[in-house]
């Protein structure tokens, strides 16, 4: 009888043009690889990963989830095992569990976590330097974290959307958002129902124009009422957001 089997999912994004398998088998994508591994394990010919969010290119997860429809004898809470020799060390498949034939991944998610990391040093740490993006000065901790208050609450984010977006709303709402320096390390955590294209990014990068002092707090007011992409700050690097969490 098939299965229907949520995956959650870790992978370092370095390697990989995003999540997205794309219309080349030569781009190297995180569900390309994945689908590549369950075809072998399960000894089927065609299987598709639907995942819960479609992460840039360089992007990293701790908490992707995906699901898979197969046929299989293996325990489903044995199958990270049996498919951890058929994946390169980049990806690893945490946790399997069956769910109803009906759930979706993206449809029934109801909130995401994502995290934004900067390192800050006189000089780049070369061992962190694909996780996190370096920043030459200190920040204003306390400005950044009066000004992730004004992204709390049901808004219109079009000012934190990148081009190309073809959603038809872009409403969306942040339930939390947390700054947090620990040693060289400042973090941006965020959780919403959801993200535009980009939004995490483009809010990081503003974040840091506050930190920096090229922008104040109040701001941020201003920059989602225009909900015009070039009041607000930079596309930040994506080698520094990790998807942390997908909540149902």
């Amino acid at each position: 009888m098939k299965k229907r089997i949520l995956f959650t999912i870790a992978y370092d994004g370095t390697e990989y043009a995003g999540w997205q398998k794309q219309k080349y088998d030569s781009v190297k994508t995180v569900q390309g690889t994945l689908e590549c591994a369950c075809k072998k394990l399960f000894g089927q010919q065609y299987i598709e990963i639907i995942g819960a969010s479609r992460t840039d290119a360089g992007v990293h997860a701790m908490g992707q989830r995906a699901v898979i429809d197969v046929e299989t004898s293996i325990p489903v809470k044995k199958i990270p095992f049996a498919i951890h020799s058929l994946l390169p060390d980049d990806i690893v498949i945490r946790n399997a569990e069956e769910v109803a034939e009906n759930f979706h991944p993206r449809y029934d998610c109801i909130k995401k976590t994502y995290c934004y990391t900067f390192y800050i040093d006189e000089f780049q740490n070369p061992m962190f330097r694909k996780y996190s993006v370096f920043v030459p000065q200190m920040l204003d901790i306390l400005a950044m974290k009066q000004a992730t208050k004004y992204l709390i609450g049901k808004h219109d984010f079009k000012c934190f959307c990148a081009s190309g977006s073809n959603v038809s709303s872009t409403v969306r709402t942040i339930f939390d958002c947390n700054i947090e320096q620990k040693g060289n390390f400042v973090t941006i955590t965020i959780t919403g129902d959801g993200f535009l294209y980009n939004m995490v990014r483009i809010i990081a990068g503003t974040l840091l124009d506050v930190g920096k002092g090229n922008k104040n707090p109040e701001d941020m007011i201003a920059i989602i009422e225009s909900k015009d992409r070039t009041k607000a700050g930079m596309t930040a690097p994506a080698k520094a957001l990790t998807l942390l969490e997908i909540y149902y």
